[in-house]
């Protein structure tokens, strides 16, 4: 059984770290005192169990370098989820793992105090930094026991992602060895480019719920089997399935998606007909989704799950099955060792590893491939637009600065009253006093369909919109969420019960600029991007975000207080 110590190595080593005096916000006085209680062997500290390794990333989303990046101050479950990791925040969640505040785990895993931690602990991941860390487990538990899986939402994120269509993280995430991987975004690099680039790969690309439309065949492999620690190791391959519906469906128009659980539960079938030990969903579902899965799907052991860039620092078991959530970002890696025998996990240790950039070592293999992939854009990534005074992030179910800030972006640049942008949960931070980059901006807006639209919507069109996306988030049963976070909204406010059905959620709206009510037939200006309709027409969004932020050359954001959530 695993120790509190084992799962919290990094908060109890340096748990004494906040009564040190100026060991808070203190820029390199802080960092000081932080690299001397963070060591790489510390870290990494691991004691083995068994005779299989699992190392799990997800939702990587295009980061070569070690960030700065916001956990949720607000992630609200319905339903069964309700109350339940991984939908707790700030204290809730440090009180519910043990977790010591002001710590290197706490700021890691939290949103609490991060300005001030964030100025102590530095940055974290970095493909660099994670090769160390994969290297070394490998060299310590032996080749033959480790598998390496990649969860996906790794190709898509960065400018480099966007510019060479997913190339850079393909090159670089190649001498990482995985043994197998899944998707999401990928896909929205279209049919032709992902095939291309899963050639490149020399590892499989899993997904069983991905068929042709016109053969109802596999598109790729459904499942994999290993042989690690003398165990038959199965790992299935499980896609985001609302990709369609999240992403542009003209990406991807001859390939169907979906949960498909009776094929989940009949590829866990064939693989243990064929001598599996040990099965393994590498899965894009999604945390609840992945809950409500093991809870109806017999015989699948571990999940190591994906896309809602859940960070946990314990093993969730429903059931027999263990479910592991690796966070974003590249912040992370998992470490599961397992101890199967007689056809079953007799036991497992787990570990949530937070590669902090200033304690760990970088591959200098790694770095190499790092630097290469940047270089034609290094000049460009570093260009100063603007500086920001107020902390920039993105994570959150109803606003992040980074979305208030291109909301005023766009109504501005479009001449707009209302700005609607996506509820993405990629994206990195900036801290206040820093500067706001090139990368900055991409890493909030990489896609492949930044088109900037501007519309006439009346009022009900817009209710229906934040109706729709609200039930994607908050429908009580996992399997009918198929998106992100909360639209962000610009010169709109509402209130939203998160208890009521679809179509009762949003109980009011109102236009911020008059203060009045949005009128069901009242039409207004709207601007918005991330359009999942072909054709759609205008500026890039990242021109008009970088358009703005240099004409106000200093970015302020007050207190967003628009939207009134109830229900909970």
């Amino acid at each position: 059984m695993i120790t509190r110590r084992e799962i919290l190595q990094v908060g109890a080593a340096t748990a004494a770290l906040a009564s040190l005096p100026g060991s808070l916000g203190l820029g390199p006085l802080g960092r000081a005192f932080a690299q001397q209680r963070l060591t790489e062997a510390e870290l990494l500290a691991f004691e083995p169990l068994g005779n299989v390794t699992l190392l799990h990333v997800a939702d990587v989303h295009g980061q070569l370098v070690p960030v700065h990046f916001r956990e949720p101050s607000v992630n609200l479950g319905v339903g069964d989820a309700k109350g339940q990791p991984p939908h707790l925040t700030g204290k809730a969640f440090l009180e519910r793992f043990g977790i010591p505040e002001k710590t290197a785990a706490a700021y890691a895993l939290t949103a609490d105090d991060f300005e001030a931690l964030a100025k102590s602990y530095g940055r974290i991941g970095g493909l660099d930094r994670l090769a160390t860390a994969v290297k070394s487990v490998r060299a310590a538990r032996g080749d033959d026991k480790v598998l390496m899986l990649d969860g996906g939402d790794t190709w898509q994120g960065s400018l480099g992602a966007n510019r060479t269509r997913g190339q850079d993280m393909v090159d670089c995430f190649k001498l990482l060895k995985p043994d197998a991987m899944t998707g999401h975004w990928e896909f929205t690099y279209g049919e032709a480019r992902v095939k291309e680039l899963v050639d490149q790969l020399g590892f499989p690309f899993l997904a069983l719920n991905v068929r042709d439309t016109e053969w109802n065949e596999p598109v790729f492999a459904p499942y994999k089997m290993f042989e690690k620690g003398g165990v038959k190791v199965a790992v299935l391959g499980q896609a985001f399935p609302y990709t369609p519906v999240a992403n542009p469906r003209w990406m991807m128009p001859k390939w169907s998606f979906g949960i498909r659980e009776e094929e989940v539960r009949a590829t866990v079938a064939k693989a243990r007909a064929e001598g599996a030990q040990l099965v393994v969903l590498l899965s894009h579902n999604g945390f609840d989704v992945d809950r409500k899965l093991a809870s109806r799907v017999a015989g699948i052991d571990v999940i190591l799950t994906g896309h809602t860039h859940d960070a946990l620092p314990v093993a969730v078991a429903v059931g027999k099955t263990l479910l592991v959530a690796s966070g974003s970002h590249g912040k992370f890696l998992s470490r599961l060792d397992l101890d199967v025998r007689n056809g079953a996990v007799q036991g497992f240790r787990y570990k949530l590893i937070p590669l902090f950039a200033d304690a760990i070592r970088p591959d200098p293999e790694m770095r190499a491939a790092i630097e290469k992939a940047r270089a034609p854009f290094a000049g460009e990534l570093a260009r100063v637009v603007g500086h920001s005074e107020s902390l920039l992030y993105r994570r959150g179910n109803f606003n992040g600065t980074f979305d208030d800030l291109i909301c005023d972006a766009l109504m501005a640049e479009r001449d707009a009253e209302i700005a609607l942008s996506p509820g993405f949960r990629w994206g990195t931070s900036v801290l206040p006093g820093a500067p706001i980059t090139v990368e900055d901006i991409h890493n909030a807006t990489a896609i492949t369909y930044p088109q900037v639209y501007r519309m006439k919507m009346t009022g009900e069109r817009l209710k229906e919109i934040l109706e729709d996306v609200a039930d994607n988030l908050f429908n009580p049963d996992p399997y009918y969420q198929q998106g992100g976070d909360m639209v962000r909204c610009g010169g709109l406010g509402y209130a939203i019960d998160v208890s009521q059905p679809i179509g009762r959620r949003i109980q009011r709206m109102t236009h911020l600029k008059s203060g009045k009510a949005i009128e069901p037939g009242t039409e207004y200006v709207v601007a918005g991007w991330a359009s999942v309709n072909e054709g759609t027409e205008g500026p890039p969004v990242w021109e008009l975000v970088e358009r703005h932020v240099a004409a106000q050359k200093t970015v302020r954001l007050q207190l967003n207080s628009t939207v009134t959530v109830t229900g909970l």
